[in-house]
């Protein structure tokens, strides 16, 4: 089935306000597809890293599952046919792979080790329709300049960190611990603009 590109939408498989506004930002119009489980509900979007998996490979493997679910979900519900979008984010830090943190303590603790550091942030967008899925990503180097306990604490006090790949929004309270970016700002929010429009350009997408 063709995509009605005198009206181009997408499906956004992600429930993330962050990734909404961005695609708004662009200009591209959207249907969120929401999830009736958890992830952990469906094996094929269990988020947890395979071992010795290499940072890269988990955040495309993330990125394509969360994407071929999407489809999955427009043919079983009967949707509009158009591309479904997905997108995922990790940081990484001297080889480790950091994800959202699980709770206040957890969150503190991540802080403290991006402290005075750079890590990288990686995120995978995935566009698929019908039988086809399409990838790009976006790597970004971020650096914190030395975070004192005190504002740690109070950063985390205030539930910022706690839905956020690394503990923090760069968008938000966290921006002030930003002492260096190298890379795409969109990307480290949760989804590169300039990768996503290059994506849905191959489906036909004016953007």
């Amino acid at each position: 089935m063709a995509i009605d590109l005198l009206q181009p939408r997408v499906h956004l498989a992600s429930r993330s306000p962050r990734r909404r506004e961005l695609l708004a930002q662009i200009g591209v119009a959207f249907d969120t597809i929401i999830l009736r489980d958890s992830p952990r509900a469906e094996p094929g979007l269990d988020e947890t890293p395979l071992p010795g998996e290499d940072p890269v490979a988990y955040v495309e493997r993330v990125a394509r599952n969360k994407a071929e679910h999407g489809c999955r979900i427009v043919q079983w519900r009967r949707l509009r046919a158009q591309p479904v979008l997905a997108a995922d984010t990790t940081l990484e830090l001297a080889g480790e792979l950091i994800g959202k943190p699980v709770d206040a303590a957890d969150a503190q603790a991540i802080l403290q080790r991006l402290s005075g550091k750079t890590h990288r942030v990686l995120t995978a967008v995935a566009v698929g329709f019908e039988s086809r899925i399409e990838l790009a990503l976006s790597i970004s180097e971020v650096r914190f300049r030395t975070l004192d306990e005190q504002e740690i604490r109070h950063y985390v006090a205030s539930g910022e960190p706690m839905d956020k790949a690394g503990g923090y929004g760069i968008q938000g309270r966290a921006a002030m611990f930003v002492e260096h970016l190298a890379g795409s700002y969109s990307g480290v929010m949760g989804l590169p603009l300039c990768e996503t429009a290059r994506l849905l350009k191959r489906y036909g997408y004016v953007l």
